[in-house]
């Protein structure tokens, strides 16, 4: 009988050697508790989200060492696990040292490699190109391999098999994407069953948590363990890794499923784990459910764990947290007194002339609820103090001595407000009190750029920036109901209308506010970014002219004929926006803090963009014409 252990670790990037250590250390406490086979995740030892660290020889030849020692110490144990394989008599095509994203069986001080490879170890089959993925940037696949011997690709697919206890096992050994190839020409699945039988199937996995993602991958992994009619162990990683500008959490969440694909144990998500169980009673284990990952608590997980991780991975213990007395910066200080504990966090109210006392009240009443440290820093003279600067400075021609002075517009000012608040004042109480201070934006406001650069733009980490403004609603009535269990987020701030409080037209009392329709707006910007077929304003004027606008987007039914009564109205809406989603959004986006990401499509190198400017295709054109001529007469074309 086969003993497994599957150790869901902390996988920290660009540190082989404290990966390593924790290898090492999970090996011996899988040897003591009995187990045949301890097996690892994906690119273990390096980490998977380094950037160009992949071009480093040092870091590389660093790698190779420590994958040495894990070999080493599988001494009366079986060991599987990931790391970056080099081939040094080769090159990538970039003219770099050969590279595979490499899955290793190491036994009694050696490697053991599938029946039909050049190498002691599996290779990376399927190298995704999407999203934040860039593998075939850094790794030769396996398909390239093939082709540079002259063999097909599942020439080279086959399994792994070695001896425990004079019993004989044959494991299908597969990395991450491998088992994802619904969209691919080639099945590393099928192809290694035709070789079989097979025992049991191994995907060791780097794989970032995305909202609802858990499902999918038990539907996919429950079937591939069905058609193959054996198991299949699924071993990720947790921690933090980022590709610069996006943030993600890993949220393990490893498991096994038996011969008919039901799943039979999975570890905690987002914690540590090292499951050690019988390989022939893996039937014995009451069927699960895989763990919800798809409404506000999954969400509360990721980001609680990801802040958490965010702060210690740079060394920061304070934050400081601008405070409005609206949702968002509510939401924003909410969260980080309960990853770093509410003495650790100071709350700042700046207001200025237009900011209402039912505001400033909400945002004293936050810090009381939740006990942390509070100031109020009025902005009205300094941001005074800057008009009459910039307006009474005269600019002189110096070819004829003539004087000019400049007049700053509403927006101007607006904007001065803004940058006044974060740009001076928060960054000088973050130095003050030796933190950094907090983006507050959510993600309709990062898609459109409804934020001030240099201003409520800035910040060490945009927490919330992939989070529509509806979610963010939900997550602070789950922080209220469930985290704290008592009302910090006080109700009034659930019920106020969104105001940036810039000016006498944003006056929440009267029930002006922003100039975003978030239970439409949130739908229709989601349909920009993150549709796996993103629309485009011909996509979203079509379903209008059908009639199918609010079935296709998601938001609730009835809501376009009440926001926009004529087709001109639909349309000078859509291009404002989606002109500001391509136009000067974009370049507020290249400039904004790293977005931890939850969502199946993150702004920064999840969803890159290059600043191209608004485009309207000849269909949308002739489509916005006909809908023009004939909602002269009529407010709707439907059909």
């Amino acid at each position: 009988m086969l003993t497994i252990a599957l150790a869901q670790i902390p996988v920290i990037p660009g540190r082989p050697d404290k990966n390593t250590a924790t290898i090492l250390r999970h090996i011996d406490d899988a040897r003591a508790a009995g187990a045949d086979l301890v097996i690892f995740p994906e690119l273990a030892v390096p980490g998977y989200l380094l950037g160009d660290v992949w071009e480093q020889p040092a870091f590389l030849d660093d790698c190779a060492a420590c994958g040495q020692e894990i070999i080493d110490a599988a001494m009366g144990i079986t060991v599987m696990f990931g790391n970056v394989a080099l081939d040094r008599e080769k090159r990538n095509p970039d003219g770099r040292v050969r590279k595979y994203n490499a899955f290793f069986t190491a036994q009694d001080g050696f490697l053991i490699g599938p029946d039909d490879m050049p190498y002691p170890f599996a290779v990376k089959t399927l190298l995704p190109n999407y999203r934040e993925f860039d593998d075939s940037r850094y790794f030769f696949s396996l398909p390239r391999l093939a082709a540079e011997l002259g063999r097909a690709p599942e020439d080279l697919l086959s399994p792994v098999r070695f001896m425990v206890r004079d019993q004989r096992y044959s494991v299908g050994c597969l990395l991450c994407e491998d088992g994802w190839s619904d969209d691919y020409g080639l099945s590393p699945f099928a192809a290694i069953r035709r070789k079989g039988p097979v025992d049991f199937f191994v995907n060791i996995s780097a794989s970032p948590y995305t909202l609802g993602k858990n499902g999918k991958r038990h539907r996919v992994f429950g079937r591939e363990a069905k058609e193959s009619d054996a198991p299949v162990l699924y071993v990720n990683n947790i921690g933090l890794q980022d590709n610069g500008k996006t943030v993600y959490t890993f949220d393990g969440a490893s498991a096994v499923y038996d011969r008919q694909g039901t799943l039979r144990r999975s570890l905690k998500p987002f914690a540590p784990g090292l499951d050690v169980f019988a390989l022939d009673a893996i039937g014995d284990s009451p069927a699960i459910e895989p763990a919800a990952d798809d409404g506000i608590a999954g969400v509360w997980q990721a980001l609680s764990f990801g802040v958490r991780e965010f702060l210690a991975r740079i060394g920061m213990k304070r934050v400081v947290v601008g405070v409005s007395g609206g949702i968002d910066s509510a939401v924003t200080a909410a969260l980080y007194a309960d990853a770093i504990g509410p003495e650790n966090v100071l709350l700042v109210n700046m207001p200025s002339r237009f900011n209402s006392d039912t505001t400033k009240d909400l945002a004293r009443r936050l810090a009381a609820n939740l006990g942390c440290r509070y100031a109020v820093a009025p902005i009205q003279e300094s941001v005074e103090r800057t008009v009459r600067q910039i307006e009474e400075t005269p600019f002189t021609d110096l070819a004829d001595g003539g004087e000019t002075r400049l007049t700053l517009s509403p927006l101007a000012v607006e904007n001065i407000q803004a940058r006044d608040r974060s740009a001076r004042l928060l960054a000088g109480f973050a130095a003050a009190f030796g933190g950094g201070f907090t983006c507050n934006a959510n993600k309709a406001e990062t898609t459109v750029g409804y934020s001030t650069l240099y201003g409520d733009q800035s910040g060490f980490l945009a927490a919330l920036a992939d989070l529509w403004k509806h979610q963010v609603y939900d997550l602070a009535r789950y922080l209220n109901d469930t985290v704290y269990g008592r009302e910090v987020i006080p109700a009034a701030s659930l019920t106020i209308v969104p105001s940036a409080e810039l000016s006498d037209a944003q006056d929440v009392n009267q029930g002006q506010g922003d100039p975003l329709r978030y239970p439409y707006h949130d739908y229709l910007f989601r349909a920009f970014i993150e549709r796996w077929q993103k629309a485009a304003p011909e996509d979203v004027l079509q379903w209008y002219a059908d009639g199918v606008l609010e079935q296709q987007i998601g938001c609730a039914p009835g809501l376009v004929a009440q926001y926009f009564p004529t087709p001109a109205d639909f349309i000078a809406d859509l291009e404002r926006w989606w002109n500001q989603f391509c136009g000067l959004a974009v370049a507020k986006r290249l400039q904004a803090p790293p977005i931890l990401a939850v969502s199946r499509r993150a702004y920064g190198f999840d969803h890159r963009e290059a600043q191209n400017g608004p485009y309207y295709t000849k269909k949308y054109r002739a489509l916005k014409a006909r809908l023009l001529t004939i909602g002269e007469h009529t407010p709707r074309l439907e059909g």
